[in-house]
């Protein structure tokens, strides 16, 4: 997970990676609100600490992208002020929780907890609250947790086929001719 890492073409639009398909787009400016939270985060003016580090809170309203691969939010090319972030990118295997919550008063928003990219700009413990302005939350959280749940999947597979893929280890012992200067089990094991 990064921030401000999306690559974005001239409408502002993320660029898609190798074999990455949409899966839900919620494109409309502002439509969706990020609010990301960074524990431990280095010295900034932003923090709330004030600025010797601590917890550094940022919220944003945009756009979301949910994809086969990854969740992108970006926001509004066009603003008054700069914002806090302009893009984050997470690898749907960097989701490690999904948390809805329905408070008394306010609307749903779901939480996410996320691991984050080494040279990311994140650190570990950083969650993310995604609220939505112009629908409800139940169909996204609903594409969420399935697609999360295929990359999970497809990224075991991955790693048991290259398992499978690898040579088969040889003792140079067996070899014939080779003499056996190591003893067959370790000092001190017991079989």
């Amino acid at each position: 997970m990064a921030l401000d890492w999306t690559m974005l073409d001239a409408r502002h639009q993320p660029i898609p990676l190798r074999d990455e398909t949409t899966i839900m787009s919620i494109d409309r400016d502002s439509q969706v609100e990020f609010s990301l939270t960074i524990p431990d985060a280095p010295p900034s003016g932003t923090a709330v600490t004030g600025g010797n580090g601590g917890v550094k809170k940022m919220k944003e309203r945009g756009r979301l992208w949910l994809t086969n691969q990854r969740l992108i939010f970006t926001t509004p090319k066009e603003g008054k002020t700069k914002p806090s972030f302009e893009s984050l990118s997470v690898p749907l295997d960097a989701v490690l929780s999904t948390k809805f919550e329905q408070p008394y008063f306010g609307s749903n928003y779901l939480v996410l907890d996320l691991r984050p990219s080494p040279g990311g700009g994140l650190t570990d413990g950083t969650n993310v609250e995604i609220r939505f302005y112009d629908r409800g939350l139940f169909e996204f959280v609903s594409f969420l947790e399935k697609t999360r749940e295929r990359a999970l999947y497809m990224k075991r597979q991955t790693a048991m086929e290259d398992d499978e893929n690898l040579p088969a280890y040889t003792s140079s012992s067996s070899a014939p001719g080779a003499s056996n200067s190591y003893p067959d089990t370790p000092p001190g094991y017991v079989a």
